[in-house]
């Protein structure tokens, strides 16, 4: 489905939402009802006539094209191949990251070492690589999904258990909005399965925020980083301890 046609879908929805029907819609605009009902079966809209609809609906053109950007199907996990791309130049994994954060082009350049050109290659070995669009002006869409997540076993993933989770676990979690637990338990599969579904809803949870916060100024907003993991695992030195353990 195209980009437009998942504008129109959203539109619709948001008129059904209201009980808005195309003749009440027309008349708002002065348009003919057919014409309006050819206009959504063309989706061919400018700008100016999407602001107008968008007014008459009672939604802002940001919060439409925000919806028709999230139902726009896209991808879970990038290829093994994708991830290697990234892992093998440390900056261009820095500059990955920064979009997933959504950081604007004048944010990466003006908090890191990286030229205005150095950035702008980097932007363009990530649109090649499908993680992001880019667009003029250095801006850029996210091509995965809001769910995005490494590759459980891939190059990332084995290049932060190589180089950051030591550093993360440096700090002392005791800042405003960080937290550190660890809790054990004996749980059976099913349970185990359970809190993985909801672990995977709290990620879900921080890509809403993270998407919410977007309306705010940057300096209202920081960098905040959640690693959740769970296991079958015992420490390997309470193991040795166990009775018939060999020695």
């Amino acid at each position: 489905m195209s980009s437009p046609e998942i504008v129109m879908q959203v539109l619709r929805a948001e008129m059904r939402g209201v009980g808005m029907t195309y003749k009440v819609l027309a008349k708002a605009l002065n348009m003919s009802e057919s014409s309006m009902k050819r206009v959504f079966a063309q989706g061919d809209m400018s700008l100016s006539r999407l602001a107008q609809v968008c007014k008459a609906v009672g939604i802002s053109m940001e919060d439409l094209l925000r919806q028709a950007a999230d139902a726009t199907p896209h991808a879970d996990t990038l290829t093994l191949a994708q991830e290697r791309s990234l892992v093998s130049d440390p900056r261009l994994l820095l500059v990955s990251i920064c979009c997933l954060g959504q950081w604007t082009f004048e944010q990466i350049v003006d908090t890191y070492t990286l030229t205005a050109p150095e950035c702008i290659q980097y932007l363009v070995k990530l649109d090649r690589l499908g993680l992001i669009e880019l667009k003029p002006l250095n801006r850029y869409r996210m091509r995965v999904s809001r769910a995005f997540r490494w590759r459980a076993d891939g190059p990332v993933q084995q290049f932060f258990r190589d180089h950051v989770v030591d550093d993360y676990f440096k700090g002392n979690f005791d800042g405003e909005g960080e937290t550190l637990l660890l809790v054990h338990g004996r749980l059976s599969q099913g349970s185990a399965q359970e809190l993985v579904q909801k672990i995977r809803q709290l990620a879900g949870e921080l890509a809403h925020k993270h998407q919410d916060d977007q309306r705010l100024k940057p300096v209202e907003r920081d960098g905040y980083t959640l690693l959740v993991g769970l296991r079958s695992w015992e420490f390997s030195p309470f193991t040795a301890m166990r009775r018939g353990a060999a020695p």
